[in-house]
């Protein structure tokens, strides 16, 4: 008998806060390019807590820097605002699959991170969204910050959970 597994979620996004009075959200997305959030029109919407709400999305633009985003059911700013800080999921299986030396962030948290000299660093805890880049923030024996660009990314093997980045010892 198959193995059933529960959902995996995948972090995409979130909300910023309302934008106007008539339930319209501000939204950053953690997709590249930004706008390919909107190919989702159903989105999970996680609170701090962890617990997980559906949102059917009614209208969605980009304006080149943020998404507008306006749900089914939320009609105005109070409702809008009460959305502020969520985290916008979809299912790892909605997700389309990923071209050559391209990675979803969540399919890479707890990898065992090690430079070009072999040395380990530590594991990949999550990334924080910077402005020129995402950084994959690596818990060791101390916390390093590494831009998760091809520069320094050398390496990915997804089977044995393992990247290897161009980074220095001393740093």
């Amino acid at each position: 008998m198959a193995e059933v597994r529960p959902p995996r979620f995948v972090k995409l996004g979130r909300v910023l806060g309302a934008a106007g009075v008539r339930g319209w959200l501000k939204i950053q997305s953690y997709t590249d390019p930004p706008d390919n959030l909107l190919q989702h029109k159903a989105w999970l919407l996680a609170d701090a807590e962890g617990r997980r709400a559906p949102y059917q999305v009614a209208e969605a633009a980009f304006d080149g820097r943020w998404l507008r985003a306006r749900f089914a059911g939320i009609e105005d700013r109070d409702a809008a605002e009460l959305l502020r800080g969520r985290d916008i999921e979809v299912e790892r299986e909605a997700l389309p699959p990923t071209a050559p030396r391209e990675y979803y962030r969540d399919d890479l948290i707890g990898f065992r991170v090690a430079n070009r000299a072999g040395r380990e660093l530590g594991r990949v805890s999550h990334f924080v969204e910077a402005p020129a880049a995402p950084v994959m923030v690596v818990t060791g024996i101390r916390e390093l910050w590494i831009p998760a660009v091809p520069t320094h990314l050398v390496r990915v093997d997804l089977a044995q959970g393992e990247i290897e980045v161009d980074w220095p010892d001393d740093l």
